[in-house]
């Protein structure tokens, strides 16, 4: 039987880390009130699901753990000034009740991946379900199915960079290469300075046998995806997540659509060949 869509999942949260110096992006870690609705709400990495608060509303967000956490899931919320759910959510104590609709949309192509070189870049707060991809790939049943992983984040300062012990933790890792950025010299940091664009046309990822993942900021894929282009990674090899266009997540609304693509059912993830048969409203 399946599930209604229109149903949410209960839920508790049971963690809150915040995830920079502004303090208005955390991640909630939430917990599902039976065992049986969290092998049901089963997604893959790139999905995003609706959280709703009893009162204030639902937003889609993009799932920022891995399906291989099978214990919980986690969600990255920036806080918005006009932002009802966010700020409501944000102001939440441990143990609060909430809900969650999902999965929903497509995700990452996993299948594809295997047996390929993998290389992610992301910019700021966009890297939630990246992280996601990142977790799930170096996970030691996961791992051996891909080959070499590269990663480059960037974000505007040091206090912007979220999942920060866990890039270190990767950074030391030898069967990942990872490289962090931020746009302006910072007192105290020691890591690479310049922006995304910049940064991946030095590092020179290579095109070769390889599936690259990107999502960031729109000013951030204006500019990274040509220098993806220059190095020679293929449209079809390259994959965008459009998720910061999602409202209803079922194809309702018709607030996400772009010409005939509905984001929220045909994305969030699409490849850059995809992308370019589409109107330029992104």
């Amino acid at each position: 039987m399946e599930t209604n869509p229109y149903i949410p999942y209960p839920v508790t949260i049971d963690r809150v880390v915040v995830e920079n110096e502004a303090r208005d992006i955390k991640t909630f870690r939430l917990i599902f009130h039976n065992a049986q609705d969290r092998k049901g709400f089963d997604f893959k990495v790139g999905q995003f699901a609706e959280l709703s608060l009893l009162g204030f509303g639902e937003s889609p967000i993009g799932i920022a753990s891995s399906p291989l956490d099978r214990d919980y899931v986690e969600f990255t919320v920036k806080r918005y000034p006009a932002g009802v759910v966010t700020n409501e959510l944000h102001n939440a104590e441990l143990g609060r009740p909430m809900g969650i609709r999902g999965p929903m949309g497509n995700g990452y192509p996993i299948e594809k991946m295997k047996g390929k070189n993998i290389v992610i870049i992301s910019g700021g707060f966009a890297v939630t379900t990246l992280r996601a991809a990142i977790r799930y790939l170096l996970h030691p049943d996961i791992r051996s199915s891909v080959k070499d992983i590269t990663v480059i984040y960037g974000a505007r300062t040091p206090g912007e960079l979220c999942y920060k012990e866990e890039f270190t933790d990767w950074s030391k890792r030898k069967d990942v290469a990872v490289t962090l950025t931020v746009d302006n010299e910072a007192q105290g940091w020691r890591g690479r300075v310049g922006f995304v664009p910049t940064v991946v046309a030095d590092v020179k990822p290579s095109p070769r046998d390889a599936i690259c993942l990107i999502c960031g900021p729109p000013v951030m894929l204006k500019y990274t995806i040509p220098e993806l282009t220059k190095l020679g990674f293929k449209p079809e090899d390259t994959y965008l997540s459009f998720e910061m266009r999602m409202k209803c997540g079922i194809g309702k609304c018709g607030r996400c659509n772009i010409g005939p693509k509905y984001v929220c059912i045909d994305g969030p993830v699409f490849s850059l060949a995809e992308v370019a048969d589409m109107p330029a409203e992104y």
